[in-house]
């Protein structure tokens, strides 16, 4: 009997350890989970700020001009009610470059109470801060950040002309020294900046560094000097944005091409997963050639992988993709899109376009299909006039092969002027049906190449080609 107790004490310590094991390992599990989205997110936030930037980045003056858009941005992706980013000049004195709401002086108080945000950046900018010297002195001479969630009981705050109710201010860091200071006052939703606020601010100072580094140099150069400084930049950002490789993709084997007409290209693809059985596939077109395409070309991109974690279906991310560049482009700026959502698990394709051009189908035995349900381009009109974007949704079947394209390889011209042709192109993705994606685009290219023979061409030129084999 004092065995059977034995032994049962053994089975209900053990049973706890596991469980205990099993909690453990589920909250790791969600840790990593949690830090995985916040990288996604801040990866998004990285992107559509530098897009947004570079996009606004063309005649710059005055750093102050740049400066004030970017702390606006900034304030808006925190959530603050006003923002001034500091600078450490030669003189080991910090002064005021942004500002965006109602940021009030900390250090000394002006002859009269201002209110317009123009009248404050001027009393700040004549401020001198030393080293050690108020709340913004101090965080750059320490290198740590504060969070002051109730900022009355910082007395150097109370002559304040406007209430500070709530501050944080983050040091600014270039090369391991310091470069000024970020500080943000007062919550937009009202009461204390929050945790997740206060290390979005610090994470944010890294991109504020950079552009006020790119808008002093683009200052300092010469007009076809800040010509090749746009050029590598948008070079750079172009490049981190391509994916490297096509991703595994359960029986779907991918492949991809893009080539630019110009120094930098307004097409682009991507692969951007939603979850363990889905794959979007994107190709976009974006008007226009070179830098004002390739930016309009950045924020599509940022836009729709700042909106796939709340993704339903292609119709809806279209609409939402359609509002944001709306909002965020010029007049006569817009993007075409073609979208394929792969389904490993069931091998099904979700198709949708927006203006772009038509998806191939190609299978043994059997004629080539092309398919180009209704939707509009995106960015040329609101939401509610743009209207719907169609759907298709269909079985990829076992030795099938699908083609996106840019117009770059239809409207390809050669010297007397002729189009290359969507027949063309259909009579070459007929004869290798039966080749893999990548030989396809090469057979493709080189059929391209030799109409053209050598005529430069006026387009970006991208494919994507999707195969299927169980």
């Amino acid at each position: 009997m004092q065995i059977d107790l034995f032994w049962v004490v053994v089975a209900i310590i053990l049973y706890l350890f596991l469980s205990a094991l099993v909690l453990l390992s589920r909250k790791k599990i969600s840790t990593l989970k949690a830090g995985l989205i916040d990288a996604l997110h801040k990866k998004a936030e990285v992107g559509n700020f530098l897009s947004l930037f570079s996009k606004n980045l063309q005649s710059v003056d005055e750093i102050q001009d740049s400066m004030r858009m970017t702390a606006h941005y900034v304030a808006d992706l925190i959530g603050a009610k006003s923002l001034c980013i500091f600078i450490l000049d030669e003189d080991e004195c910090l002064h005021a470059e942004g500002m965006t709401g109602a940021f009030p002086p900390l250090h000394s108080a002006p002859d009269r109470v201002l209110t317009k945000p123009r009248y404050l950046l001027e009393a700040l900018r004549k401020e001198k801060i030393r080293l050690g010297e108020g709340i913004i002195g101090k965080v750059a001479q320490s290198r740590e950040s504060i969070l002051l969630e109730d900022a009355s009981i910082e007395s150097t705050l109370a002559n304040s002309p406007i209430l500070i109710e709530t501050l944080m201010a983050v040091p600014m860091m270039r090369d391991g020294v310091v470069a000024g200071v970020l500080c943000a006052v007062n919550n937009h939703s009202g009461g204390a900046f929050t945790a997740e606020q206060f290390s979005a601010l610090r994470f944010m100072s890294d991109q504020v560094v950079l552009a006020h580094n790119l808008v002093r140099i683009y200052s300092k150069l010469t007009e076809q000097q800040r010509i090749a400084q746009e050029l590598d930049f948008a070079r750079q950002l172009q490049s981190s944005l391509l994916p490297d490789d096509a991703p595994k993709w359960g029986n779907f084997e991918i492949e991809a091409f893009s080539k630019p007409a110009k120094e930098v290209s307004g097409d682009f693809y991507d692969f951007v997963q939603i979850d363990e059985n889905r794959l979007l596939v994107v190709i976009a077109d974006a008007c226009g050639k070179g830098i004002p395409a390739c930016m309009l070309m950045a924020m599509t991109r940022s836009f729709i992988r700042a909106g796939i974690e709340r993704f339903t279906n292609l119709h809806d991310m279209m609409k939402d993709l359609n509002k944001d560049l709306f909002r965020d482009t010029g007049d006569e700026r817009f993007v075409t899109v073609t979208c394929c959502l792969l389904n490993k698990k069931d091998s099904t394709v979700e198709f949708a376009r927006a203006g772009h051009t038509e998806l191939l189908i190609s299978r043994k035995d059997h004629p080539i299909r092309t398919i180009f349900p209704d939707g509009a381009a995106l960015g040329l009109l609101p939401s509610e006039i743009v209207g719907n974007f169609d759907l298709i949704t269909f079985a990829f079947l076992s030795d099938m092969s699908i083609l996106l394209f840019s117009d770059g390889i239809t409207e390809a011209l050669n010297r007397a002027g002729n189009e290359f042709g969507l027949d063309a192109l259909l009579d070459i993705f007929k004869e290798n049906e039966s080749q893999s994606p990548k030989a396809l685009i090469e057979n493709i290219l080189k059929e391209v190449n030799e109409f053209a023979s050598g005529t430069v061409q006026a387009d970006d030129q991208t494919m994507v080609v999707i195969n299927y084999k169980n």
